[in-house]
């Protein structure tokens, strides 16, 4: 079975591309264009009502949100975390789990303040979302202290190597200087190390991410589609 990943360029997609490759699972990609609002589509509706990217369709059933796509695929796979009766598989569904469900949905409140407050309130979300995704990232940042030996080629890995990107880049419009992945020092070797994978490599090609996408980011520029 070749898989197939509906991505857009600089989504949530390149950490599954990510995972996909690390794991050498076979997959093809079809791109959903943000631009012309693919995401909102019929066709791309009935794989996920939700309309959020990505989209994995396996043999069983087409998967989204990102961390049930880790998940899945790691369980699938192998290589992404540690085995299910491994000791350290609790510590990994912690934060795996704390990535998706409090990471992840602040930064893309950050993002799109006006979808959950609207144009008038958003700067003051925004704002208070500073402090949220600051403490979230000292969590983190004391996980990726303890030098867990199954951190850089994981999905937790992955996921936050990419949300530590967009936390540098994104919005394009807004005062980023809050944020200095110098400041989590962990964090950033983590980064190091997951820009070293060969998986990382393929993600660069693939989605026009720069020499150092996750340490020094710079703004994607994708043979094809667009990252908003």
């Amino acid at each position: 079975m070749t898989y197939v990943l509906h991505y857009a360029p600089d989504n949530a997609s390149l950490i599954i591309r990510l995972a996909m490759d690390h794991v050498r699972a076979p997959y093809r990609t079809v791109l959903v264009d943000r631009k012309a609002q693919g995401h909102r589509a019929p066709a791309y509706l009935r794989l996920n009502p939700a309309g959020l990217i990505p989209v994995l369709e396996t043999p069983q059933t087409p998967i989204s949100e990102t961390g049930a796509i880790l998940l899945w695929l790691g369980d699938t796979h192998g290589g992404l975390g540690p085995a299910p009766d491994a000791a350290e598989r609790a510590d990994y569904l912690k934060w795996l789990f704390f990535t998706a469900n409090t990471l992840h949905p602040a930064l893309r409140m950050m993002f799109y303040p006006d979808k959950y407050i609207g144009e008038v309130h958003g700067n003051a979300l925004q704002a208070g979302l500073r402090g949220t995704i600051t403490d979230a990232l000292r969590l983190l940042e004391g996980m990726a202290a303890t030098a867990p030996a199954w951190l850089p080629g994981s999905g937790v890995g992955f996921y936050l190597a990419a949300c530590l990107r967009w936390c540098a880049l994104y919005p394009a419009d807004y005062d980023r200087s809050w944020f200095h992945l110098a400041d989590f020092p962990h964090l950033h070797d983590l980064c190091v190390q997951i820009e070293a994978l060969p998986a990382t490599h393929i993600l660069q090609a693939a989605e026009g991410l720069g020499p150092t996408p996750f340490t020094t980011p710079r703004f994607a520029n994708p043979p094809e589609g667009s990252a908003t």
